[in-house]
C-alpha cells in the first residue's frame, strides 16, 4: 500500500481516520511518513493517523532551547542519548509517537539492532517532553502523556508555556503540577539535569 498525504503548513493538527479503510502495517506507516517529510505524523494505538503542521517560529525556538539543555546534560552524563521532535518511537501499544524531546538509556538503545535504529525505534523512551503549541488541546496532550506512562516512561514533562505550568509524570504517582517555577529538575531519573523555564515561558 502506498499513501501520500498532501497538507499545507497552515493547517492545525488534524486527525485523519484510516481505520474504516485499512489497518496500516508498520511498513505502510513508515512509507507514509517517508513520503511526507514536511509533516510530523503520529499514529495512535487504535490506528488513528495524526498529522501536525511544522512548528511556529516561536515554538521551534523554545524547543531548540529545550533540546540544547538536554543535549548538554546528556553529553556530560553519558548514560543515554537524546532525540528531537522528528524522531519517532513505536510504543509497545502499537502507537507511533514523536515527542518534542526524548532521552533513552544507552543500554536500551544499544540493545536494538542496526535495522531497528534506522526506522522508528521499537521502544518507549525513558524520558519525554511535550511542549504545547497554540493548536494543542490540554486534555488531548495529557492523554498522550498518560499513554507514555502506560508504555513505560520513567519521567515525563508536559509544558504549557501559556499557563506557565509544567505537569510532571512518574509511574505510580499522581501528576505533579508546577506553576511559575523558575526551574525543573530531572532528579532522580536524570540526575543533575535542570531545565531553566524562563526561555520556555
Amino acid at each position: 500500500m502506498s499513501i501520500t498525504l498532501e497538507l499545507g503548513p497552515a493547517l492545525e493538527a488534524t486527525p485523519l481516520h484510516l481505520l474504516p479503510i485499512s489497518r496500516l502495517t508498520d511498513e505502510d506507516f513508515w512509507e507514509v511518513c517517508r513520503r511526507n517529510p514536511q509533516n510530523k505524523i503520529e499514529r495512535s494505538a487504535t490506528g488513528e493517523i495524526i498529522i501536525m503542521p511544522p512548528a511556529s517560529s516561536e515554538g521551534s525556538s523554545k524547543n531548540a532551547d529545550l533540546i540544547a539543555d538536554l543535549v548538554i546534560w546528556a553529553r556530560q552524563d553519558g548514560t543515554g542519548i537524546v532525540f528531537e521532535s522528528s524522531g519517532g518511537f513505536l510504543l509497545p501499544s502499537g502507537a507511533k509517537r514523536s515527542p518534542e524531546a526524548a532521552w533513552v538509556a544507552r543500554a536500551r538503545w544499544d540493545g536494538l539492532s542496526a535495522a531497528q535504529r534506522r526506522r522508528f525505534a521499537p521502544l518507549c523512551p525513558d524520558f519525554v517532553v511535550e511542549l504545547m503549541s497554540s493548536s494543542d488541546r490540554l486534555v488531548e496532550t495529557q492523554a498522550k502523556m498518560d499513554e507514555y506512562l502506560t508504555n513505560g516512561i520513567r519521567l515525563g514533562w508536559l509544558i504549557d508555556g501559556d499557563k506557565r505550568t509544567v505537569y510532571v509524570y512518574r509511574p505510580g504517582r499522581p501528576v505533579e503540577e508546577l506553576t511559575d517555577a523558575a526551574t525543573i529538575s530531572g532528579d532522580p531519573e536524570l540526575p543533575g539535569f535542570v531545565l531553566h523555564l524562563a526561555r520556555i515561558f
